[in-house]
């Protein structure tokens, strides 16, 4: 187990996420935020409904957590069609994946999560059946072995990745419609919990949302991981509702300060800043100093200190900026930064 388990700003899907199921929107007029990925979708859809064919092939990509999944059961449910949801890690063979295209019908989407890690044979079978919607199935073995070709209905591969460079390129050529999903503003992140709060019952002021929305990272999955702690501590601690000094109480305690970072944040930039003179510092040396995976770092903890400014990329390493050394307390002196020529 490695702490990002535990950690309530992790914008990977846990366990007790389930509950998010029920407060997704099913339709585009429901989706807050995203407006201009929003705009698009509503013309792909009016366009394949026009000319009653299926949807053109989609690709989200993105950081997690920010509504890659909700998007495709909102094109199912906007095209009126049965979605098949599967992952890259799941289709082992292509004998697998053969067999999901095979009860497929015309219209049908079918979304594959984590396309980034679907295997090289798998992907060859994909391309045929993505470009021509057919299937070429090799019967018998040795001189014997024939081609087969398979025809398939049309439908619409709808895909999420959040490693847009580890999709091939030829996978890649074959999405007619590739779209990025931004973090969310803060005025989109009070609408989600105010909207969640409302559809579970729970009471809760507008200081109050706005607190948890502030240290949300702007990733509603997260947001709504927040709500359900502060929740639990309004009930036990304070008298059921939701205010501003609840929800400061409430996150402190889960070590998440008024900018949404948590312990691992600060240990990253700590490390950075204390043991290597601010950078520029490997990410593998960053991850071996606070015993974390780089990968955990890269994906989970980089991305949101690069919004903030915190953390710069370089070729020679990250580097700590001016505004992580004033947020954690630190004196910045410029001749501790590096010169990067």
């Amino acid at each position: 187990m490695t702490s990002t388990d535990n950690r309530p700003l992790d914008p990977e899907t846990k366990p007790d996420d389930r509950v998010d199921n029920a407060l997704r929107p099913e339709h585009l007029g429901d989706l807050i935020g995203q407006h201009q990925v929003k705009e698009n979708l509503e013309i792909l859809i009016e366009a394949a409904k026009k000319r009653e064919e299926a949807l053109d092939h989609v690709l989200f990509y993105g950081p997690p957590g920010l509504g890659k999944t909700t998007l495709a059961h909102i094109l199912a449910n906007e095209m009126n069609v049965n979605i098949r949801i599967t992952s890259g890690p799941a289709i082992e063979r292509a004998g697998d994946l053969a067999a999901i295209l095979t009860n497929l019908r015309a219209g049908d989407i079918l979304f594959i999560d984590e396309i980034h890690r679907l295997g090289r044979a798998v992907e060859e079978v994909l391309y045929p059946a993505m470009e021509d919607f057919s299937l070429d199935i090799i019967v018998g073995k040795g001189p014997s072995a024939r081609s087969i070709r398979l025809k398939l209905p049309h439908f619409t591969v709808v895909s999420a990745t959040t490693r847009l460079a580890l999709v091939t390129a030829p996978l890649r050529a074959r999405f007619g419609a590739v779209y990025r999903l931004e973090y969310y503003d803060l005025e989109a992140m009070q609408a989600i919990v105010t909207r969640a709060a409302k559809m579970l019952d729970v009471p809760a002021d507008e200081d109050g949302i706005k607190e948890i929305s502030r240290r949300a990272r702007g990733t509603p999955r997260v947001a709504l991981r927040l709500l359900r702690r502060v929740r639990d501590y309004a009930q036990v601690r304070a008298d059921g509702t939701i205010t501003q000094q609840v929800a400061k109480e409430a996150l402190n305690l889960l070590s998440i300060d008024a900018l949404g970072l948590d312990n691992m944040d600060r240990r990253v930039l700590k490390a950075v800043i204390e043991k290597y003179h601010g950078g520029p510092v490997g990410l593998n040396t960053i991850g071996a100093s606070i015993s974390e995976e780089p990968d955990t770092i890269m994906d989970v903890v980089e991305p949101y200190l690069l919004q903030l400014g915190f953390l710069d990329r370089t070729p020679q390493g990250r580097v700590a900026t001016r505004l992580a050394y004033e947020h954690l307390g630190f004196e910045f002196r410029e001749e501790n930064q590096p010169k990067l020529l």
